[in-house]
């Protein structure tokens, strides 16, 4: 399974990386609703972080936002998806007990681990550039101070050429 297939295919949703029921059933290459059946055969091993249910604006906002969901428009509206975080998406490979099940988790696991160690990486960089950009801005202030004086330079040698001259005047 292609890792950049299943990135795609996680969504941040209320400040949790999750996926939902419709992509990892087409993932585990079953139906939607018979995924969801294990799930609630299972419901005391899927605890509120494991796995939520969207509400209905959550649900909207992902399908006006999101092209692969708009491929759940046969959906029924009352009844959201279900978003399972990473803990959930392992707990489904004790509930899905097929070979296809556990190969899809070790590469859905293997991207949310990417994508951990891509954050981590990202925040080093957002730091350094921050550093850098405290650096630079302090050359940058002294910069823009030197330019606005020579401005205003430019602008008190005009005013003396425009000045009536006083003193001896040569005719």
């Amino acid at each position: 399974m292609e890792l950049t297939l299943i990135r795609q295919k996680i969504y941040e949703i209320r400040e949790v990386r999750v996926m939902l029921d419709y992509d990892l059933a087409e993932l585990y290459q079953v139906e939607t609703k018979v995924l969801n059946q294990a799930v609630k055969r299972n419901l005391d091993r899927f605890p509120q972080r494991f796995m939520f249910r969207l509400t209905i604006e959550e649900w909207y906002l992902m399908r006006s936002q999101n092209v692969t969901a708009l491929t759940q428009n046969k959906r029924n509206n009352s009844v959201t998806p279900f978003a399972f975080t990473e803990h959930g998406i392992t707990m489904l490979s004790s509930v899905l007990k097929s070979q296809k099940a556990v190969e899809i988790n070790i590469a859905v696991i293997d991207a949310f681990i990417f994508l951990k160690e891509y954050t981590l990486t990202h925040v080093d960089l957002s730091t350094q550039l921050k550093q850098l950009e405290t650096k630079y801005n302090k050359q940058f202030d002294d910069i823009f101070e030197a330019i606005n004086y020579l401005l205003k330079k430019d602008t008190n040698e005009k005013n003396i050429s425009e000045r009536r001259k006083i003193g001896y005047k040569k005719e």
